[in-house]
């Protein structure tokens, strides 16, 4: 793995746990490039979009939390493998996918996944 695929991981996840946990949409934004491009789509293009999106996490899920498992670089991408708290009853498996360009947060895709309360196998999504 290069030095920069380090730092890609390193900068993802700053960023990642200023906008989930912390929902600190300042303190993130020196991480998101100017273009901000949104594959979600339940979220707004641009910074001004996460920024949209970060206050409604804060008004409607003030405890919701997330756990990054795994982190893996290729190139300018870093991929999270996360368990995500949004209520006591609510947990989700997310993969959350991020191109960086210039040190910067260009582009983001996610999937999310309900955790059911049963499972047909005992291997977890974790």
């Amino acid at each position: 793995m290069t030095s920069v695929q380090e730092i890609n991981k390193d900068i993802v996840k700053k960023f990642y746990d200023l906008i989930i946990n912390k929902k600190d949409y300042e303190a993130a934004r020196p991480y998101i490039g100017p273009r901000y491009k949104q594959h979600n789509p339940l979220v707004k293009d641009r910074p001004e979009g996460l920024k949209e999106f970060i206050e409604f996490l804060k008004k409607n899920y003030p405890e919701a939390r997330s756990d990054i498992k795994r982190v893996i670089a290729e190139e300018d991408y870093v991929v999270l493998h996360v368990h995500s708290t949004r209520s006591p009853t609510v947990h989700r498996a997310i993969i959350e996918i991020f191109r960086l360009e210039n040190g910067k947060i260009d582009e983001h895709w996610d999937v999310i996944q309900e955790i059911p309360v049963t499972s047909a196998n005992e291997n977890g999504m974790f």
